[in-house]
């Protein structure tokens, strides 16, 4: 005799410790009590695992309940492990927001409903909760799983309960050093967590660099608009940067972007600003005096990025690329097209877990329009070399150059004198403007292996040695006539090393000896040991 129960039961118990509290299943009696021992054996070997969710009406010891459980359980394992399960997803229900809109959270669940396994639900799930958590407007998640309707065999209701955050204001605030500069920011965020009850988040944030930038910036950010495939991301902006001591002018953006398109590897944004390029010392190359002024800023910018690295602190194994394309713009001043390339690649030895880090970065901008052959590409859109970012974490383009100074190498103009005919300053690097390049390449091999102290590997802190090549040069205003590619492999700066780096939560700290092969005479770089701070990327 068959249970009439079974199209209820699910083919695995999604949480044994409180499912009991969720579905209750009556049973059958019938008169004669010989054929109902013969059912009921029939139905435990059968129903091994939706007997979790029954309640008992006979009193079980807590340690009967627990072997029962471990039994089903194990069961539950060696028929997950030996085939696949089939199981589809009837609703998804949610319980405990009361400010946040439920097609929010329903959202990060959408790619359950194509599971048709009990293995590729779980996994769906894992991913869904992970969504839920990073979304930072909800203490806690969690999900419990229970049977459909009786009417719809093989298929399991989703229960999402979620505690909203009763703080939904946080900050903070750091400063950080920039040894290339011998400068230091300081950076502090305020946000403010669902306030339209749309998982949005609200921040206003404030970094003042001495003698060098500061920004003030509003923004909001909304994972996934009701009908929209992609999340709302605007921001209002004010960046003031001085550029004075490597290139004798100032710079001010009042603006705002806007992120059109934001998926796992594509991104598109827009932005429209306003631009000022000033110079107070009155000492700027003669490039530099023509860009002078105001202009109108309206760029789009995409982004393609595939980062399959195992690690973006220390990278022992994986790929990464890159590729940028940003294209102004709607006014004569500002019409440029800058592409970037950046590649990496990670290669395991395993002894002492020694790895090769390589990548490549090439990056060109060109004006557009008429007349485009006779412009200079704008000052701020150009390629500037220098700096002491991490070359295996920062993923960004041909911009770092360890060695040297921040726009330390690269093309270069003579200042201006003054009035009495002297340069403004004592130096040599007083006299020359960085002017940047309009193609630019850089190259790098970096082996990482673990230092033999146990505490220090534990803690990640590794050694490193490295080689890395860079060069910049302009191509506008007719100078493509003069480049050559073997000129320009020739004349690439160089330089090798060797380091330790100490990974932590947000940001690398590095301490590295250079040695500079190869400069020329109007760079800034200098053979020695300096500290350095990076992000990953």
């Amino acid at each position: 005799m068959e249970n009439s129960d079974e199209d209820k039961e699910l083919p695995f118990p999604p949480n044994p410790i409180n499912a009991t509290n969720h579905i209750e299943q009556e049973h059958q009696n019938d008169d004669d009590d010989d054929e109902n021992d013969d059912d009921d054996e029939e139905n435990d070997e059968d129903n091994d695992v939706v007997s979790l969710y029954q309640n008992h009406q006979k009193p079980q010891s807590s340690l009967s309940q627990l072997r029962e459980q471990s039994l089903k359980l194990e069961t539950l394992t060696q028929r997950l492990s030996s085939e696949l399960v089939p199981i589809r997803v009837h609703d998804v229900l949610i319980n405990g927001n009361t400010k946040t809109k439920d097609w929010i959270i329903e959202a990060e669940f959408s790619e359950i409903h194509n599971a048709t396994t009990v293995q590729d639900l779980l996994r769906a799930l894992e991913i869904a909760l992970s969504r839920l958590q990073s979304l930072e407007v909800f203490e806690s998640s969690k999900i419990r799983l229970e049977p459909g309707p009786p009417e719809f065999p093989n298929t399991v209701d989703i229960i999402v309960d979620v505690v909203e955050a009763v703080n939904k204001v946080s900050g903070q605030f750091g400063v950080f050093t920039k040894p290339a500069t011998s400068s230091w920011t300081g950076e502090g965020t305020v946000k403010y967590k669902n306030l339209l009850g749309y998982g949005d988040l609200w921040d206003s944030s404030v970094a003042y660099g001495a003698n060098q930038a500061t920004e003030l910036s509003v923004g909001v950010y909304a994972p996934r608009l009701k009908g929209s495939l992609t999340p709302l991301v605007a921001r209002l902006s004010m960046l003031s940067q001085d550029w004075q001591e490597f290139s004798s002018y100032k710079e001010q953006l009042l603006g705002m972007s806007f992120g059109l398109i934001s998926t796992k590897h594509h991104d598109l944004a827009y932005t429209l600003g306003w631009r000022t390029l000033t110079d107070p010392s009155q000492m700027s190359s003669r490039s530099i005096r023509r860009k002078l002024g105001h202009g109108l800023l309206s760029s789009l910018k995409y982004t393609y990025k595939v980062d399959r690295r195992n690690s973006p602190i220390r990278p022992t194994k994986g790929y990464a690329l890159l590729s940028t394309t940003h294209f102004g713009g709607l006014t004569p001043d500002h019409r440029f097209l800058r592409q970037e390339f950046d590649v990496r690649y990670a290669v395991p030895f395993g002894l002492y877990n020694t790895a090769l880090n390589f990548g490549v970065s090439a990056g060109a901008v060109f004006p557009w329009g008429h007349g485009f052959m006779d412009k200079p590409s704008p000052f701020s859109e150009r390629f500037y070399l220098g700096g002491d970012f991490s070359l295996a974490c920062t993923l960004g383009g041909p911009m770092t150059l360890w060695g040297f100074k921040t726009r330390g190498s690269g093309p270069t103009e003579p200042r201006r004198k003054s009035r009495d005919g002297i340069f403004d300053g004592y130096d040599d690097s007083s006299r020359w403007d960085s002017i940047g390049g309009d193609l630019a390449a850089t190259a790098f091999a970096d082996l990482s292996f673990d230092l033999p102290i146990r505490w220090l590997r534990e803690h990640g802190i590794h050694g490193h040695v490295f080689a890395a090549s860079g060069n910049t040069t302009k191509l506008t205003q007719h100078e493509y006539k003069n480049f050559s590619p073997r000129k320009f492999l020739d004349s690439c700066r160089t330089l090798v090393g060797c380091g330790f780096v100490i990974p932590t939560r947000f940001f690398c700290l590095e301490g590295n000896y250079y040695y500079i092969l190869r400069q020329d005479g109007h760079d800034h770089g200098k053979t020695g040991f300096r500290f350095g701070f990076s992000a990953p990327s």
